[in-house]
Formats: C-alpha cells, structure tokens, sequence
C-alpha cells in the first residue's frame, strides 16, 4: 500500500494510547470491568482529540473474546475484524453527509437485527450536530430504546447544536484540548520509533501550533518531516506552522521597549518579507505578551504558556517590562487586531500598531507611575489646605453692611452644598504672576492641545474642554474656565488627565503647567474679588503722586485681560 499519514499509522488502538482523555477512559474502563455498558454514548469535544478512536476502542472492548476487559485485546478475531473494518456489526456513518431522515430510518429499520459475527451492534455516529431536526426526530424513539444488543456512539464538535431529548438520553463525555507537553511526549514516541532525528524545541513549535489536537500535530509533523532533509529543525517546523521565531518577536519587543521605531519597523518587515500574514503575526504577538504577562506572575507555570519557549532573551525582556505596560500593549494589540479584520490592508494597521507601541510613555518599573502618584497626592493637598485657609479668611471678615455680612456668612454653606468649589485662593495666587503673553501663548496652542488628547485615545476627556477655554496663565500655571460645572469637577478629580495635560502644556509651550479649573460662574466672581481687592490696597496707601499717575490695578487686569475685557467705573 501507498506511504500512510503518521496520524493513521499511529491511531491508537488502545484506552492507553488516547492521550490526555484520562477522564473518559478511566471510566469507560470501569464501566467494561464492571459490566455496567449504557446504550448510547455521547463524545463531544475539539477537534483531533480522540472522540472516534475512543468510540472504535470501546466497540472493541465490548466485542473482545476477552472480555470483561478494560483494554481489547487486538489479537482475537473480533478485535482484528473491527481494527480493519471487515466486520459489518460495528457500523461507522458520517452524518455529515447522511444527514437525510431516510437514512436514519434506514438504521431505525435495521437495529432490530441481531449482529451476524460479535456481540454487541455498534452504530458510530460522527458529526452528529450535522443532522437535520427530522433525522433527529426519526432517531429519537430508537436512540432511548434501542434493542439490548444495540450500542450508539454519538461524537461532535458542537454540541449545542445537538437537541436537548437527544443530550439526555446519552452518557455525555467531554473531550479536552491536549496539553502542549503530553503532544510533544506522544510525538517523541513516534519519531523515535521511526528513526527520525528531531530538535526537541521543533517538536514544541509544532505542538503549540496544532492547539490542543494530536490529529492536527501528527499532520504538521508529518509535513515537517517531508520537509526538512536530514532532521527537523526548529526553523522548519515554523516555515510549516506558519509562525514566527521567538528571536523575531525577541528583537521585535525589545525595540518596543527602547521605544526604538525604525528598528521595529525593520523588524517588522522583516517578518512580512518572509512571507508572514499579518493577522496571525498579530495573534502571535498577543499570546507572546500574554505568555510574558504569566511568566511574570508565576515563573513556574511554563506548561500555560501559549507561545512562548523560555531562553535567556526572553527572561531579560520580561524582567525589564512593567506588568502595566504588559497590559496596556495587549490592549492595543487587541484593538488593531479588530480593526485588521475589517480591512483590506491588514499590514498598514499593524504597522501603525507597532508605532504607537514605541511612542507609547513606558513606566520605568513602576518608578514613575508613583512618582505621579505622590505629586498628586501631594496637589490635593496643597488645593485643601488654600481652601481651608480661603473659607477661614471668609468666616472672619466683617463689613459695615449687616446684609453684606450675612451674605459672606452664608456664602461658604451654600458652596459646601454644591458639586464643585474652585480653589480661590490659589487661583488668586496664579493671578498675581500671570501675564497676557503667557496667556496668548497657551491659547495659541489650545487647539493642538486637544487634538492630542484626541490621539493619546482620550476623546472623553477632551470632550470636558470643547466648552472650556484658558482664561489666566502664568509661568508655571494655567487657569481654564469650564462653562459647566459638572465638567469642571469631572476634570479636576481625574489626576491622570491632570498630568497629562501638564506633560502636553510642557511639549507644547515649553514649560510645564499646572492646572487649575473654575466653573464660568465662580470665574467671573473670583476675577471681580481680585481686581477689587487689588485696587482697594492701592487706594489704602494714600500716596497723593501715584493718584495723579496711572492705575497700576487697572494697568495689571489690561494685562491680564485685555482692554476689551476690562471697563473702568468710578
């Protein structure tokens, strides 16, 4: 006969051969050993896991001249007939394509029949889901009562697909993905058996990429063998995976790390001139952050990982990632992988996801983040304690005016009850160092500012300041004026938002800005106190020459205002 594919040769024969199924055929075993055989079997699980080698090792077992057994003997005629097909009681359809209702009847007819050369009539029923509602039905009555020596094996790959009455008069077994190291031993036991010489890391890329089925690695490694020459290399078995070498994705995340784009790119591109598709490089780099994520979480747990084959590369890259940065790359990763689905030009988003990664602001170990932690911390503070000092200036001061009086009085209980108190008296100390020119400037930039937001993927929050606007800047403060309040005090109490305006200020203007925020309302009231409070302590000194000269209070609101803003009253 013709060469056979090695996942035909090695079909296993016995409950032992079926690897990583220990759940199904410890019971199964049991249930042989026992006598205790139910009258119809339900196999469901992925695909190449096992479901119809188990189903025709258990019609095996049942027939077997040995039995009671928990294993068939494959010696005895019973158990050689069925190994080759030559006995007719063990019955193998395909519903798939005999999905009609007259063949289920055709069996519903024929059940009735005692088997001709074994035991016990076996009907393997593969692809079961692909039965139309009516082939269901016709089987319903017979599948429940079926005659004594009469045994039905029902395997799927979707049994949600299945109906209900159908579900419940089986044994349902669910069949589990194969785990990556119970692959790679089944597969040494049959390169080694055949003589041919392999790299053990090979075996492991082909088994990663068969995900969870033995039929599917046998496959690949049967390709592997066809196409390697004297022995299967680790390159060879990614050239018919289709993946990526870990060394490409190693130099690829390092240049992320350095925030090094052209060698990224270089990199990138690399990877497309060997012919890679985009959509599953993607998926690659996913599961290699993924795989770098738990490695960094429990060391030890190497069998979990998806991807990844741990070398001294890829331990000195994960120690140097922060756990944050992790998160915030499969996050981007993530969206341009959605977005690649719905494109004709796949690579252009991976490309523009392999920039943003590198322009992405990396956290040095956690270092900076609490950096800004603390400068936040340590700006609430400040901000409570000028309003604590402002409200008790305001509960001291008494004026002549007992309405006025009870006004100042009152006015701090009715601003305790509202949503937001702007900080007066630091505004109040921005005001006494800010400049026109300080203020042109930033409103020069304002527009750039916001579309940056736009770009860093912080839309709402730019949305805060659609309708506001900087009213008063100086060196190293920036006051903006939100026209609702709700806005004001949704900005203010986001301290990330707050320092990334600052960074953006520091690459816009120059400098970096503190930012406060005033509702409309409390501005207009906070500027009147300021001008107020300026002019009254000119007029208090009493200097006869400085009142023939010009108003230097009026002189500072031109310039912080402008004199279209600004009207004089005596």
């Amino acid at each position: 006969m013709a060469y056979q594919a090695l996942y035909r040769v090695w079909r296993p024969q016995t409950f032992i051969d079926v690897v990583g199924q220990e759940h199904v055929t410890k019971t199964l075993q049991n249930a042989l050993l026992q006598q205790k055989i139910s009258h119809a079997y339900l196999f469901s699980g992925p695909r190449g896991t096992g479901k119809t080698s188990a189903a025709k090792i258990f019609a095996k077992a049942v027939n077997c001249e040995n039995s009671p057994a928990n294993e068939p003997c494959n010696v005895c005629p019973a158990c050689l007939g069925i190994t080759d097909g030559s006995i007719p009681d063990v019955i193998e359809i395909d519903a798939a394509s005999n999905n009609g209702v007259e063949e289920i009847r055709d069996i519903r007819d024929k059940v009735k029949f005692a088997p001709s050369s074994v035991k016990y009539k076996v009907y393997i029923v593969d692809e079961v889901h692909m039965l139309s509602i009516g082939a269901f039905n016709a089987l319903l009555k017979t599948l429940e009562e079926p005659p004594r020596h009469v045994i039905f094996i029902l395997a799927t790959t979707e049994p949600h697909k299945i109906p209900l009455t159908i579900i419940s008069r089986c044994q349902r077994f669910d069949f589990k993905r194969i785990s990556a190291q119970s692959i790679v031993n089944r597969m040494k036991t049959i390169v080694d058996e055949t003589g041919v010489r392999y790299e053990e890391k090979a075996l492991q890329v082909v088994a990663r990429a068969a995900e969870g089925g033995m039929r599917d690695a046998l496959s690949l490694l049967d390709q592997a063998i066809s196409f390697s020459r004297d022995e299967v290399t680790v390159e060879d078995a990614l050239t018919v995976t289709g993946s990526v070498s870990q060394g490409l994705l190693n130099q690829l995340a390092t240049a992320i790390k350095e925030r090094d784009a052209a060698k990224a790119l270089e990199a990138l591109e690399e990877l497309l001139f060997l012919g890679k598709d985009p959509s599953r490089f993607i998926e690659d780099f996913i599961l290699y952050y993924r795989d770098m994520l738990l490695f960094k979480a429990a060391p030890n747990l190497e069998e979990s990982f998806e991807r990844v084959l741990l070398d001294e590369d890829f331990k000195q890259i994960a120690e140097a990632v922060n756990q944050e940065d992790i998160y915030q790359i499969i996050e981007t990763l993530n969206k341009s992988q959605q977005e690649m689905r719905w494109t004709n030009h796949p690579r252009i988003f991976l490309e523009v996801a392999v920039v943003k990664l590198c322009q992405m602001k990396v956290s040095d170990n956690g270092k900076q983040t609490s950096s800004i932690e603390i400068d936040s911390l340590l700006s609430k503070i400040s901000s409570l304690e000028e309003q604590l000092s402002d409200l008790r200036k305001n509960g001291i001061a008494v004026t002549n005016d007992p309405a006025a009086n009870t006004a100042s009085q009152a006015k701090p209980a009715r601003t305790s009850r509202r949503g937001f108190q702007a900080p007066t008296g630091k505004i109040n100390e921005i005001l006494k160092s800010a400049t026109k020119p300080d203020l042109t400037l930033v409103k020069s930039k304002w527009g750039e500012l916001l579309g940056k937001l736009v770009y860093n993927q912080m839309r709402s929050q730019a949305a805060l300041l659609n309708e506001a606007e900087p009213v008063a800047a100086s060196t190293t403060a920036l006051v903006i004026s939100f026209k609702y309040e709700i806005h004001c005090q949704m900005a203010m109490d986001n301290d990330r938002f707050l320092v990334v305006l600052s960074d953006l200020t520091q690459e816009l203007v120059g400098r970096r800005l503190s930012v406060v925020g005033v509702p409309e309302e409390q501005w207009q009231t906070i500027r009147a106190g300021f001008i107020k409070t300026n002019r009254d302590g000119e007029s208090d000194q009493g200097d006869a020459e400085k009142e023939n000269e010009e108003d230097p209070v009026v002189s500072e609101a031109i310039k912080l205002f402008g004199s279209e803003l600004v009207e004089i009253k005596e």
